[in-house]
């Protein structure tokens, strides 16, 4: 790095420090100044409504009060500089407003005005300049709704809202403002601390809030709602802050993304897939992802209510057969374990049921202990004698003025007294989401247990906490730093597409085993075979032909001077049908023929999460089965022997019917040494396939039989 960049570089991160002492002035603040004409009417009251204990100034220069609150005619004229302001005057006087606000060293500011860079290019600059006003102002937004902290009473937001106060809870930054209104209406007891709607993220963005809200012990997880990332690095740090502190994050991840977008020449492009690679990003950082709105809620609240979970045994009880059938279909897929109960356990829990009842987990305690508080709690701490992580327990409250709902609080009633005797957390689960009326939902957070409204979210928000506490533990285990990721930068030049011969060369040096080989005229073609040892693969070398297979340039199992022969006739007679001229150049290599697994192993570039690198089933099939898994780079050799592990193809690597195992320690340093290659390259590299990666059975090793690499090279 030069000295210019350096410098460059300092001050984008004191800019960054500076910005968020501002942020954590903005989100605590100890006062709030609204700027505004009649728009302010409804935030004011709000204002007023959630019951901030501090000053609440107004400034307008023509009115002399704003819903009781008298006006100051500007900024200037306010007794401080305030904490927090929400800023509601048109864009281009709400520069110079911003420009006062960042001269006298206010906190931060809500640009809820619009018509900026979402608008195009005069809106861009009207941005830029808006940027260059605020300095180190923590300024939200703009074009955004606002913020609101539900812990200090503060809400600085555009309109009315369903928050309620709380001590503490999950936090929720999201890029629409109109789903952040949404979430504070739900009916769902989420307890949210903070609410904060992002808008254009000029000059703060997700990294920033999610470092600032980690630090605050109030703050018991953080869900996101984004479109896309515009600084994967600086995100991957605040992640990690998180992570350091134990605050979970749970991200909804919406919109097409243009990632990946370039013409693509490899297999691997194809198998990269824009959104799998998010989920590459997440599962590094150990963030659960929400496929839903209603997903993300339940999930968040599942992290907030209850501590996440150690392991993945899960302990079930329902009255009633078919919800018992819908949670053991669920919870497979999703990683949910139901050990069964011990042969002890089994008889203990036949005594205490009916003959009729089956003894299992999920466990139907039917309604012959219905109401019976005593009985359901021998019942579930009867379950508890070998440890489970955490408890579920399937209950659907019938609406109010029809019977059974006083049973049903009972149910709940044992199950808090025997999850608090076991020392394990415990949920109740509704088959439908509004099946568990407030009053109970406020008793059950209340004691400590969490309500789940809606039985596939559920256990979903179960399955997410798991993941997160083993994939915690497993990352403290190895460390934090391995995590961060390099900011990407741009080509220098435009990339080359390099021949399989150029391209093998280049991972040869770094490691990777190729078949013996001799790049030859077609006249020669013989001899080089001889030379090989029989059988060979032919396969015709051309700058335009990236898949051999599809074009007909390549011809394996070659075993006699007569297949050399017929086999150049017949790739010639295939090329020329295509309109290709003569072949000029052939490939001659040693045919591998114990191979137990074909792979593919390739790296892909994105211009916001940088080099990826993607591990699938290979051969011809590659695109067709897209069974693969996704890492970003850098990575270790145990990330790569877990993405290994979860290929459904991973069978054939484990003497699948009788063949002999793979050498998949052999496959994990051919696949670091893609890595490690493409690592060395990071600034040049465009896109990489091994296609396939042959594994040998074990002790023999692994060999790349096809590579295509697209480099920028000066």
């Amino acid at each position: 790095m030069s000295n210019i960049e350096q410098l460059v570089s300092f001050a984008a991160s004191e800019l960054t420090k500076s910005r968020r002492a501002k942020l954590r002035r903005l989100l605590s603040p100890r006062h709030l100044a609204f700027v505004g004409g009649r728009n302010l009417v409804e935030p004011l009251r709000q204002a007023k409504a959630f019951g901030f204990a501090g000053p609440i100034w107004a400034v307008n220069p023509k009115l002399d009060s704003i819903e009781g609150i008298p006006c100051f005619r500007t900024v200037n004229e306010l007794p401080e500089a305030p904490d927090a302001t929400f800023l509601a005057v048109p864009r281009e006087p709400s520069i110079e407003v911003v420009r006062d606000l960042a001269s006298m060293d206010a906190g931060g500011v809500i640009g809820y005005a619009a018509g900026f860079a979402e608008l195009g290019a005069e809106g861009a600059e009207l941005q830029r300049r808006l940027i260059e006003a605020a300095g180190d102002l923590a300024l939200v937004g703009p074009n955004c709704y606002g913020l609101l902290n539900a812990v200090e009473g503060v809400a600085l937001w555009a309109s009315g809202h369903g928050l309620a106060r709380v001590e503490r809870g999950a936090a929720i930054v999201a890029q629409s403002g109109n789903l952040a209104l949404n979430v504070t209406m739900n009916l769902r007891s989420v307890p949210f601390a903070h609410v904060i709607s992002m808008g254009n993220q000029a000059c703060l963005g997700l990294a920033d809030f999610i470092a600032v809200l980690a630090e605050d012990p109030r703050v018991t997880a953080i869900a996101l709602y984004l479109e896309g990332i515009t600084d994967v690095a600086a995100f991957a740090d605040a992640a990690i802050a998180a992570l350091e502190r134990a605050v979970p994050i749970v991200a909804l991840k919406a919109g097409a993304s243009e990632l990946g977008s370039q013409l693509a020449v490899t297999h691997t492009s194809s198998l990269a897939g824009d959104d799998a690679l998010y989920d590459a990003l997440f599962e590094r950082l150990a963030i659960a992802r929400a496929r839903s709105v209603p997903e993300l809620l339940e999930t968040v609240k599942f992290l907030s209510v209850a501590r996440p979970l150690s392991s993945n045994r899960l302990a079930v009880f329902t009255c009633s057969g078919g919800d018992s059938l819908m949670v053991a279909d669920a919870a497979g897929p999703l990683g949910i374990a139901l050990p069964q109960p011990t042969p002890a356990q089994e008889a203990a829990l036949q005594a205490l049921l009916p003959d009729f009842a089956t003894v299992a987990n999920p466990l139907d305690y039917n309604t012959s202990l219905w109401g019976n508080r005593k009985e359901l709690v021998r019942c579930f701490s009867t379950m508890f004698a070998d440890p489970y992580d955490a408890a579920l327990l399937v209950l659907d409250y019938p609406h109010e003025g029809i019977a059974g709902r006083s049973e049903c609080d009972i149910s709940v009633d044992a199950l808090i007294e025997a999850t608090h005797a076991a020392g394990i957390p415990a949920a109740v689960g509704s088959t439908l989401p509004e099946l568990i009326p407030a009053e109970a939902r406020a008793r059950m957070i209340d004691a400590g247990v969490v309500p789940l409204q809606g039985l596939p979210e559920a256990l979903t928000a179960i399955s997410a906490s798991m993941r997160y506490g083993a994939r915690r533990e497993e990352i403290r285990r190895v460390g934090l730093e391995q995590l961060r990721l390099p900011r990407p930068q741009p080509l220098a030049c435009p990339p080359i597409l390099f021949d399989e011969v150029r391209s093998k060369s280049l991972l040869a040096d770094c490691g990777l085993s190729v078949p013996m080989s001799r790049t030859v005229a077609p006249s020669l073609a013989l001899e080089a075979a001889l030379e090989i040892g029989f059988p060979v693969v032919l396969k015709v070398l051309a700058p335009f032909i990236a898949h051999k297979t599809e074009t007909g340039a390549v011809v394996l199992g070659v075993a006699s001077a007569e297949q050399i022969e017929t086999s150049l006739i017949r790739m010639e007679a295939r090329l020329a049908a295509a309109g290709a001229g003569a072949i000029e150049t052939v490939l001659v290599e040693k045919m591998i023929t114990d191979a137990v697994a074909e792979l593919i192993v390739g790296v892909v570039r994105d211009e916001g999460l940088g080099l990826a690198l993607v591990i699938g089933a290979g051969g011809v099939l590659a695109e067709l089965v897209n069974d693969a898994q996704r890492l970003l780079l850098p990575t270790s050799r145990e990330a790569i022997g877990g993405a290994i592990s979860r290929l459904t193809s991973a069978k054939l690597l484990h003497g699948y019917r009788g063949c002999p195992p793979g050498d998949v320690e052999a496959a994990i340093g051919a696949i670091a040494a893609v890595a490690a290659f493409a690592e060395s390259h990071r600034d040049r590299l465009v896109e990489l396939d091994v296609n396939p990666l042959l594994v040998r059975p074990q002790g023999r090793g692994a060999v790349a039989v096809d590579a295509l690499v697209r480099i920028s090279y000066p």
